[in-house]
């Protein structure tokens, strides 16, 4: 028998994309006890959208809030974190994630990642980014926010996300739930994500964050404060 699950979703201004992962979650062959939309405050329908698509509405915050107080209200054994933008193309994804969860004892996972609606440069980017992530593993665990399929145990364990960390929050709690249990990736599901924020806020300058961020997450240590001037929402697309 799977353990069972529940999805955990921050959310702020998502009244575009939050109905698609909503009704992609409820078309899965395999369903969670719950789930959790936490909303930061949105000025538009968010919290409606996710209330009548029976989802459990929480007050929400920047996205490491918003995770843990999702998490707080959860009651499945597993917690899968996705965000209101991710495309599920698999009736499967969520039956195929756990299983394998189970199957390899896992106590934290991620998985590959996918791209719509980019060009060849954002696919390159994406495969360059799985084979990055892979190569690390364990020692310098990556599970974006977007995509953490955990154990409700070992996140209590860690203390949840750490929110006093600014940016890249999600791989720094990667690494404590790594340490207290068995880290992996899921090979039998892919996630998709959209290019949206590369969108507003331009490739090149993402791209020179995220590198700079990665070495300030190996050499120095968690982003805190507001270095990397990160943005959450989507009120304001561009």
């Amino acid at each position: 028998m799977l353990p069972t699950l529940s999805v955990v979703i921050p959310a702020k201004n998502e009244e575009r994309y939050l109905p698609a992962v909503l009704e992609a979650l409820r078309k899965q062959t395999f369903q969670p006890k719950e789930i959790i939309v936490a909303d930061a405050w949105s000025n538009d329908d968010t919290r409606g959208i996710a209330e009548r698509a029976g989802a459990v509405v929480v007050d929400g915050g920047l996205p490491s809030t918003g995770r843990n107080r999702g998490a707080a209200k959860a009651t499945g054994e597993c917690i899968f974190f996705l965000d209101a933008d991710v495309i599920i193309r698999d009736d499967r994804f969520l039956e195929n994630a756990v299983t394998e969860f189970a199957q390899r004892n896992l106590g934290i996972a991620t998985c590959n990642l996918g791209v719509i609606e980019g060009n060849a440069d954002d696919v390159l980017v994406h495969h360059f980014y799985n084979f990055y992530a892979r190569l690390l593993g364990s020692w310098h665990p990556h599970a974006p926010g977007f995509c953490i399929l955990v154990k409700r145990s070992v996140h209590e364990q860690v203390g949840g996300f750490d929110e006093s960390i600014m940016f890249c929050e999600d791989h720094e709690y990667a690494g404590r739930a790594a340490k207290a249990s068995s880290f992996g990736f899921l090979d039998t599901v892919k996630i998709f994500v959209t290019t949206r924020r590369q969108e507003r806020d331009g490739r090149w300058s993402m791209g020179i964050k995220y590198v700079l961020a990665e070495f300030h997450l190996i050499f120095i240590g968690p982003i805190r404060g507001d270095k990397f001037k990160y943005g959450f929402g989507y009120d304001e697309e561009k």
